[in-house]
């Protein structure tokens, strides 16, 4: 038997008229990724209490954050929370919750993870049974009274934020002498070494001797600004203490102590400055095995959210 081959076709024209070729089939063009799921992972590490954004972005150019095994080049990345995210050798878990706790500084202790002269700081002072928490803003070595405490990286930026206002008020002993004059210059504004400071409201409380206790009252929370502001006008500050921070008040909170702020109240007071993609869920436990902090009180000054205040129900 012959081994059967495929002929080659005709190069010839066929005669006659020549048959249209049939319109060839159009292609669905490839599906885009979809970003409108997930956020930058800038912020959801921030989120994670990890760092702040920036430090994030930092990070990222250093090579030292990886998802799914694959380092990072850009902060502009989209992520989920299913993926696998490292930060250096750490695989960096979902972020919790959105938390705050009020906590009282006292006098003494350095507002940093570490320091290179060997002072305490508020972290070593903490207790073990906190998660991982980042501060909102700081407080000077001597600066007692309220510092808030969160382990969601975001919203401790949008409560230092100079544009969202949040008034810090302090309680100030200075020695000097206090004027209308001084009190009207400070209202208005004042610029020290080239930095300039916003309308800062002063109210002389009492008189001790040739000290003077005040209230003071801010809005932007610079560094030393109170100090700052308090020393070009020839009043030397010797004792500072924080008593509220936005709606939040340091209260009867002894030094030392640490206190949660309930989610629902925190919802209230603050839910504005919250990313509704991630609003905190009042409906949500506390994380297994950790009991609940002790609830805080809320202030009701003038800059202040209101919130209702809660009954206790009688024990029958």
């Amino acid at each position: 038997m012959t081994e059967r081959r495929e002929t080659g076709r005709s190069r010839r024209k066929p005669s006659g008229p020549r048959k249209p070729h049939p319109a060839p089939k159009s292609r669905k063009p490839a599906p885009e990724k979809d970003w409108s799921e997930g956020e930058r992972i800038a912020k959801y590490l921030a989120r994670a209490g990890i760092a702040s954004r920036r430090d994030v972005e930092r990070m990222i150019e250093e090579g030292k954050v990886t998802v799914d095994g694959v380092k990072l080049t850009s902060p502009a990345f989209k992520v989920t929370g299913r993926e696998q995210i490292r930060v250096g050798r750490k695989t960096v878990q979902a972020p919790d919750v959105t938390r705050l706790w009020r906590y009282h500084k006292p006098s003494g202790l350095i507002t940093t993870t570490q320091d290179p002269e060997g002072r305490r700081t508020v972290f070593e002072e903490l207790p073990k049974s906190l998660p991982r928490v980042v501060t909102v803003g700081r407080l000077d070595l001597t600066t007692e009274g309220l510092l808030l405490l969160t382990n969601d990286g975001a919203l401790a930026r949008a409560l230092e934020l100079p544009k969202n206002e949040l008034e810090r008020t302090y309680r100030v002993r200075a020695h000097g002498t206090v004027t209308p004059e001084k009190i009207a210059e400070l209202a208005k504004g004042i610029t020290v070494d080239g930095i300039d400071y916003k309308p800062i409201t002063a109210v002389l409380d009492r008189e001790t001797g040739a000290n003077n206790w005040l209230t003071v009252s801010l809005s932007e929370g610079k560094k030393r600004e109170v100090r700052r502001a308090l020393e070009s006008l020839d009043l030397k500050v010797n004792r500072l203490i924080r008593v509220q921070y936005g709606p939040f008040l340091l209260d009867d909170l002894r030094p030392g102590a640490v206190e949660e702020v309930p989610a629902d109240l925190l919802q209230q007071a603050i839910g504005h400055l919250l990313n509704t993609e991630h609003a905190i869920k009042t409906d949500a436990p506390p994380p297994s095995g950790k009991r609940p902090a002790p609830k805080s009180r809320l202030g009701k000054g003038p800059s202040s959210a209101r919130v209702p205040v809660r009954k206790r129900k009688n024990k029958k």
